[in-house]
């Protein structure tokens, strides 16, 4: 059964407004914490001490890792208002072993002007539809960074029904797979791909903390899904990329596709994602189910 959904999709035409301060400050606090208690003192060459009673390292080591004063690093785990240059937060990420995507994440959520902040999705170009066409047979669409779903062309509807025929202010792909059970067994893998998904949700969201668009539609997702909530709460990031997944869909059954998926230039937050069969079986299906399905492009 869908879930209705307690927010709108995000008009790809409105910038997103600038996000104030203190949401920042606690979604940055939240994070170091995450990443601070998932190292043992061994990973880092500690002795691990006697009445341990946080897990992870504790502040004062984290801080004495980084080369920063107690004090400062205890603040900004606290969400205060402290100023971060990029020398401290890289030596903070170093300290936390960091990833790329997390210690993008880190710079974004710290606001440092160094780090370029992803801008609103613009409106689409007409040649990112007429791109959308010529990639037929190959499913194909636009996703903006909270998977609001901007774009597509026949073959992806064919593909993915439900969510194409969902109403313009529900239609968003990670609001389908954690409320909607039929496009929840649609992917195989769910173990790896959701976790990915909302990693990379969470990333994008660092770029819109505080904007009360992106502030409720994660709030009513949390609220409509326990396993999405469970998953935020873990404060893992990802960046998009190219992956192998499986769909198994409701007529034409298992359809195994690798995914490509590409930034544009005139909407930064907006990405292609194009769906390459990896098997003939998987291309024969994909074929079928257009010729089936006779929509277009949107």
């Amino acid at each position: 059964m869908t879930t209705t959904a307690a927010w709108r999709a995000a008009d790809p035409a409105v910038p997103g407004q600038a996000a104030p301060g203190a949401p920042r400050r606690r979604e940055l606090a939240a994070f170091l914490r995450s990443r601070r208690e998932r190292i043992t003192p061994a990973d880092v060459g500690l002795p691990p001490g006697l009445r341990r009673r946080t897990p992870g390292l504790r502040r004062e080591e984290v801080a004495q890792l980084a080369g920063v004063g107690v004090t400062w690093y205890t603040w900004l785990e606290q969400g205060r208002r402290i100023n971060a240059s990029v020398q401290v937060l890289d030596a903070i990420a170093r300290t936390l072993r960091l990833d790329a995507a997390e210690r993008a994440h880190l710079y974004r959520l710290a606001d440092v002007p160094e780090v370029p902040r992803p801008a609103g999705c613009a409106g689409l170009e007409p040649a990112v539809r007429t791109i959308l066409d010529h990639l037929d047979p190959l499913p194909a669409c636009v996703y903006n960074g909270r998977y609001d779903l901007l774009a597509w062309n026949s073959s992806y509807a064919a593909l993915f029904p439900t969510l194409v025929s969902a109403r313009p202010a529900e239609r968003n792909a990670i609001w389908h797979v954690f409320t909607c059970t039929l496009c929840h067994e649609c992917v195989q893998s769910p173990e790896t791909e959701y976790p990915w998904m909302v990693a990379t949700l969470r990333a994008a969201f660092a770029g819109h903390v505080g904007e009360p668009a992106w502030e409720e539609f994660v709030a009513a997702l949390r609220a409509a899904s326990p396993a999405f909530d469970r998953m935020w709460r873990e404060h893992q990031v990802a960046g998009p990329g190219s992956r192998t997944k499986t769909f198994r869909h409701p007529v034409a059954g298992l359809v195994r596709t690798s995914t490509t998926s590409m930034a544009l230039s005139g909407a930064p937050e907006a990405r292609m994602v194009v769906y390459t069969p990896l098997d003939q079986d998987s291309r024969d299906k994909m074929a079928w189910l257009r010729d089936q399905a006779g929509t277009v492009a949107r």
